[in-house]
Formats: structure tokens, C-alpha cells, sequence
């Protein structure tokens, strides 16, 4: 049994335990005593929900202690620091099943409850040479110790749970592709304008029968479209990840069970991926050297052409070149106008039921022998249908993803164009174009609805009804012969 600290006591038998300004028992370091490793994750896993470990970090110390009873147990031990400290710990500590103690060194007693709001004393120091020694009001242990575990390699090994209801971020997060599966990414993110960088990674072999490394690429995203978010989950070999500190990142789908965010034990350089499905998670020392997508774009060179001396071209016809488009993954995002071809015009109209207020209203249609031409800022992005288009000149608009080549002037190549005042130029992938006036436009609100069918229906003027005279009608005495004169 321990003896509850009085009000003004002052002498105290535990060695290093003394009062502090409010007369609390406390000594320089806490002791939480768990009975397995399981609880102490769960006491990690509450404690960080609320608050960092940023203060205990330093001074943090897991150890597993064994009793004389041959029994096994876990002690994280940590600077004290002052008794709100204390009691926050000790609360977290009685949710997860665990008993808090302070001391110095080796002596440790049970921290106050409120049972005893001052704390408690020791009645009788016990003589023993173990590690560590702990008094509690329901029992009092020796402890040696067996061997000390580290707070991040901790966090290595457990496994995050599933998560499916985690939604994938647009912001910035990690992708991690098998090496085969790299090269096709990398020219899928940039024809699809994804910013990024990329770099390859390396492993040592998971077996001792491999004899090369483990090689991936490895994707920063800067902004991920929603659009490209079903193959991040669903493609087999490609993982995404979410990066929720510097140095850590947990895959797509799934939680850590522990805040790693309150946790600053990972190196800012370096990054830790924490794999699903019971997966061991991936350790970078050090990210490796990222580059941007589009300085790895296979570039095309024409080796059989050789280089001529020039001669004087007699006319500018000599070095006139036609417009080409090329891939351009920095070219906008936004989407200006869209060419809807022919056969999919059935499907517009379907479409035309569930398009809001605003998109009918902001949106021009134009309907043509190739398709349906739809102009508007909001509205052709909102109109899932057809090829897509951005403005590189008000009169000019490319296919999105592409640039025109030569990369001349917007200006001078309208000016080139010759096109009227009120005239719009789509380009096409292979290089031609289509040229539409803008008066062909519409608005597309007035061009959905069909002329309603009606019929015609007889109206009676009541004036006319209301102006004849109303008939009058008596009876007379029918007489001996009622029936006098009636034809059989």
C-alpha cells in the first residue's frame, strides 16, 4: 500500500520524487507501464491524435523489462517536464491500459489520482540492485532490463489499416510505378499535361537468389487531375501515395495507426513509403534526383539527313513551312470550345436533360457537316462529349494537349490565316483545320428545344350563351283522356 501525499508535506521517501508549485509529487522523468506492445501503440495512437510528441521525442525511451516472474512487459519512459504533462499522459494511460508513475532513476511511484490529488509516497524503499523499480497502491515490482526498441523503427513495422472511404487528394502526393511500367506513365502524365517530376529508385534484392536491385520510378505530382484518379487505384504495379509529413507517406486507401504527423522522427531528406496489404514499407535515405517530364520525352532525330551548305533562296516560298502540332504537356489545362463529331450527336441530346441552368446559358452551337462545334469557357468543359480545345489566339484554337509549330507569334499567324473579323479556325490533330463564322453560332438553349405540336379547340363566346332567352315550362290538368290524340 502506498501512503497519499498531504497537503503541505514536505518530506517525500521515493529518491529524486519532490512537489512542484502546485504541491504535486513529481519527479524529473514519467514512467507508463503496458502490459504488450499492442497497448502501447493504442496509447500512441490516442496521444497523437491531439497532440505532438515533439516534446517527448527527445527524451523518449521504450524499453521491454522482464520480472522476476519471468513476465514481459513495456515501459516508455520520458522527461516529466510539469504535471499538466503528467496528466494529460496519465489519462491517455487509463484509457489504454496502462499505469503511470514518476520517479529519477531507478525508483518510480504511481502518479496522482484522484484518489490522492497530490500523489503518493513509498512507505518502505525496497533494497533491490534491478533497473528499475515501481510502486503501486496494488502492487510493487523489481524490473530488469531486456532490451530497448526505437520509436521509428517501431512505426516501420506496424501495418496501416484499410481505409476506403479515403478519398484521393488532387493535391500534391507521390505515385510509385513498377519499372516496367514507368516509361508508359511517364508519357501518359505528360500527353496528359500532369504536372510532375520523376525519378527512379532503388532497392537492395528481396531475396538473396535476386542478384540486381529492386528498381521503380518514383512520381512527385505537383496537382493530380480527378480524371486520372481510377488508374492510380486500380492498375496493378502503381501505388499512390500520401504524403502526411515530411519524410513519411502512406499509400492510397489506407491510415497509419499511428498520427505519423506527431511524430518528428523522420529526416526531411529522406522518405519512408508505408505500403498496404501487409506490404513491408519502402525507406529512401535520400529521395532520389527528380526531373521534370518533360526533359525525359524521347526526342526524335533524323540521323540520315546530313547538313548542306545553304544557298540564296530566290523567294520567301523557299523556307515557307506548313503549321504542324506537336504534343505539349505545358500547354493550358482549360478547356474553351469542343468539336462534337456527327455520331455523337444523339448523346448531346440525352445529355441535354441534365445539363445545369448556367451551361445552357453560357453555351454557343454551331452545327456543321463534321459535327457540332460548342464554344464557351464553363460550358464545353462541362459537355463530356467530343474533342477538346483551348485558345491560343481569340480567332485560333488547338487541340488540348498540343502546340502549333513554328512557334510563331498568335498575332502574326491570324494575320497569316486571313481570317474576317467575326471567322474561328479549329485545328485538328493531323495538322488541317476548319474554319467557322461566328454568326453560325447560337445559343444552346435556343437550339435544343423542338417546335411543341398543338391543335386547335373550339371556344364558345359566352356572350352568346348568356343572350338567349331561357324557355318556360308549366303543367296543366291532365283531364279524364291524358293519352286523347296519341298515335300507337
Amino acid at each position: 500500500m502506498l501512503d497519499r501525499i498531504a497537503v503541505h508535506q514536505t518530506r517525500i521517501r521515493v529518491p529524486g520524487v519532490g512537489l512542484d508549485a502546485r504541491g504535486v509529487a513529481l519527479g524529473s522523468r514519467g514512467l507508463v507501464l503496458m502490459p504488450s506492445l499492442d497497448r502501447l501503440v493504442a496509447f500512441l495512437s490516442v496521444y497523437t491524435e491531439e497532440q505532438t510528441l515533439g516534446g517527448l521525442a527527445d527524451s523518449l525511451s521504450i524499453q521491454i523489462v522482464r520480472s522476476k516472474l519471468g513476465t514481459r512487459e513495456v515501459a516508455l519512459s520520458f522527461d516529466a517536464g510539469s504535471s499538466d504533462r503528467m496528466d494529460r499522459v496519465a489519462e491517455v494511460a487509463r484509457l489504454t491500459g496502462g499505469f503511470t508513475f514518476t520517479g529519477t532513476s531507478r525508483h518510480f511511484v504511481q502518479y496522482r489520482d484522484a484518489s490522492a490529488p497530490f500523489g503518493f509516497d513509498a512507505p518502505e524503499i525496497t533494497a533491490s540492485d534491478s533497473a528499475l523499480c515501481l510502486y503501486h497502491s496494488t502492487f510493487s515490482q523489481a524490473y530488469e532490463l531486456e532490451r530497448s526498441v526505437e520509436l521509428r523503427s517501431l512505426l516501420l513495422r506496424l501495418a496501416p489499416h484499410a481505409d476506403p472511404s479515403h478519398l484521393l487528394p488532387t493535391t500534391a502526393l507521390w505515385v510509385l510505378a513498377d519499372h516496367g511500367l514507368g516509361p508508359a506513365l511517364l508519357s501518359y502524365f505528360a500527353r496528359s499535361n500532369v504536372q510532375a517530376t520523376v525519378g527512379v529508385a532503388e532497392w537492395p534484392p528481396e531475396t538473396s537468389f535476386d542478384e540486381h536491385p529492386v528498381r521503380r520510378y518514383l512520381f512527385r505530382v505537383q496537382e493530380m487531375p480527378p480524371r486520372l484518379r481510377p488508374l492510380l487505384a486500380n492498375t496493378p504495379g502503381m501505388a499512390a501515395f500520401i504524403q502526411v509529413t515530411p519524410g513519411a507517406a502512406v499509400e492510397h486507401g489506407y491510415h497509419h495507426p499511428v498520427a505519423l504527423e506527431a511524430c518528428p522522427v523522420f529526416a526531411p531528406e529522406g522518405l519512408v513509403l508505408f505500403r498496404g496489404r501487409g506490404e513491408p514499407a519502402l525507406e529512401l535515405q535520400r529521395v532520389p534526383a527528380m526531373a521534370e517530364l518533360a526533359s525525359l520525352e524521347r526526342a526524335e532525330l533524323d540521323l540520315e539527313r546530313g547538313v548542306h551548305q545553304g544557298q540564296p533562296a530566290k523567294s520567301p516560298d523557299a523556307v515557307r513551312v506548313p503549321i504542324r502540332l506537336l504534343p505539349d504537356p505545358g500547354a493550358p489545362a482549360g478547356v474553351d470550345a469542343a468539336l462534337i463529331p456527327s455520331a455523337e450527336l444523339e448523346l448531346l441530346r440525352r445529355l441535354a436533360y441534365a445539363l445545369p441552368v448556367d451551361t445552357l446559358k453560357q453555351t454557343r452551337l454551331a452545327l456543321t457537316d463534321v459535327g457540332a462545334f460548342v464554344l464557351s469557357g464553363a460550358g464545353a468543359g462541362a459537355i463530356p462529349l467530343g474533342h477538346l480545345f483551348w485558345r491560343y489566339h481569340p480567332q485560333v484554337l488547338v487541340p488540348l494537349g498540343s502546340r502549333l509549330v513554328p512557334a510563331i507569334d498568335p498575332t502574326v499567324l491570324a494575320s497569316s490565316l486571313s481570317l474576317g473579323a467575326d471567322e474561328l479556325v479549329f485545328f485538328r490533330p493531323d495538322g488541317s483545320a476548319y474554319r467557322v463564322s461566328e454568326r453560325h453560332f447560337v445559343a444552346l438553349e435556343r437550339a435544343l428545344l423542338e417546335g411543341q405540336r398543338w391543335a386547335p379547340v373550339q371556344v364558345t363566346e359566352l356572350d352568346a350563351v348568356f343572350a338567349e332567352e331561357l324557355p318556360t315550362v308549366w303543367l296543366d290538368e291532365l283531364g279524364l283522356n291524358p293519352l286523347k290524340g296519341v298515335e300507337a
